[in-house]
C-alpha cells in the first residue's frame, strides 16, 4: 500500500486500528515512533545490483493505556516528515514487535489497517541456480512393471 493510499484512508476513519494477519489486534494504545524513507542498496546472488526505496512506518506499545492516536495526528506526522524528509510517496513498510521484530506489508479491511506477513524470495532464480520446483508425481498414477512385484527379487 503506498503512501498516499493511507493518507486517503486516515482522512475518512474515526479511529486507527492495526491487526495482524492472524487476526491479533495490535494494542489500541500504541505509539508511532517513527516515520521515515527507506533506501536499500543491495546486490542480488545473480549479480545485479539493486536499490529499492520504502516509507517505514513503525509502532510501539506502551504502558501509556490513556493514549489513543486518532487519524488526524498520523496524518500531521506523516506531514511533517514528508516535509522535513523530502519522503515520497512509495509502498510503507510497517516495523512492529509481536514476539521479534517484524517488518510487514500494509493492507485495509475497510475497517482497520491489516499487517500482511512477508515473506524472502530470490530475485534471480534463472542466474543464481536455484532448482526449479521438482514435478509432482501421484505414485498410484505410475505404470506397475508386473515382472516386478514382491518376493520377485527385482528390488
Amino acid at each position: 500500500m503506498k503512501l498516499s493510499a493511507i493518507k486517503e484512508i486516515l482522512r475518512t476513519l474515526q479511529t486507527v486500528e492495526f491487526q495482524l494477519e492472524n487476526g491479533t489486534p495490535v494494542p489500541e494504545h500504541f505509539h508511532v515512533t517513527e516515520v521515515g524513507q527507506v533506501t536499500k542498496s543491495f546486490i542480488d546472488c545473480g549479480g545485479v545490483i539493486r536499490q529499492e526505496r520504502i516509507v517505514s512506518l513503525q509502532l510501539w506499545n506502551a504502558d501509556d493505556y490513556a493514549h489513543r492516536l486518532k487519524p488526524e495526528k498520523l496524518l500531521r506526522i506523516i506531514a511533517l516528515s514528508e516535509e522535513k524528509l523530502g519522503i515520497e510517496d512509495g509502498e510503507v513498510e510497517v516495523e512492529y514487535q509481536s514476539d521479534t521484530i517484524g517488518r510487514y506489508d500494509l493492507a485495509f479491511d475497510g475497517q482497520r489497517f491489516l499487517l500482511k506477513n512477508k515473506a524472502t524470495a530470490c530475485l534471480a532464480p534463472g542466474a543464481c541456480c536455484v532448482a526449479d520446483e521438482k514435478p509432482k508425481v501421484n505414485l498410484s498414477a505410475l505404470p506397475v512393471n508386473p515382472s516386478c512385484s514382491p518376493g520377485s527379487g527385482c528390488c
